[in-house]
């Protein structure tokens, strides 16, 4: 059985919005679309959905499923 979080998005990417802002559970880095993401050259505009799969949070190395939805 899967451990679910709220503001998961549980990896399925066709649940988030292109605006959609993220933030790894671990350290609470968030990443915003609109920024994009300096240290793996993510240009603004880049939707969380359309990182690379390699992509890991820039400050602590955590996977993409680490990260929840931020809700405004």
């Amino acid at each position: 059985m899967s451990e679910q979080f709220e503001g998961s998005y549980l990896g399925d990417n066709g649940r988030l919005s292109a605006e959609a802002r993220l933030e790894c559970k671990i350290c609470w880095y968030q990443y915003d679309p609109a920024q994009g993401d300096d240290v793996w050259q993510i240009p603004p505009g880049t939707p969380f959905s359309a990182l690379p799969e390699h992509w890991r949070c820039p400050q602590c190395d955590g996977e993409r499923d680490q990260f929840m939805v931020v809700e405004d």
